[in-house]
């Protein structure tokens, strides 16, 4: 196991997008919309590839691209329970997001 997020299942919340990120692998990821305001469909989810870099400790930078062509970088800072989230939409549309993170439970 390269990182610590494997295995594990966090909700992000950013206002406008709420999801459950489940850690798969060390590579993969599945995401599920739990609410999608404006942005996707309330409850679709996906498998994505990840790259992930521990910036720092509980510190991670985590990029994927999606099957509609969006692409994703969080910022995910586990100590600190705050998520920087960067998306490109297949439309060109930019979304810079900023809110939290935190084990699915707690």
């Amino acid at each position: 196991m390269k990182n610590k997020l494997t295995g594990n299942r966090y909700i992000m919340d950013v206002g406008i997008l709420k999801t459950e990120l489940f850690f798969e692998t060390d590579e993969s990821m599945v995401f599920t919309v739990i609410d999608g305001g404006s942005l996707t469909e309330s409850g679709y989810s996906e498998r994505v590839e990840t790259t992930i870099a521990e910036v720092r400790s509980q510190v991670y930078m985590i990029a994927w691209k999606e099957k509609s062509g969006a692409t994703v970088t969080h910022v995910e800072d586990h100590k600190n329970g705050i998520i920087y989230s960067n998306a490109t939409l297949p439309d060109g549309s930019f979304y810079t997001m900023k809110g939290s993170i935190r084990l699915s439970g707690d």
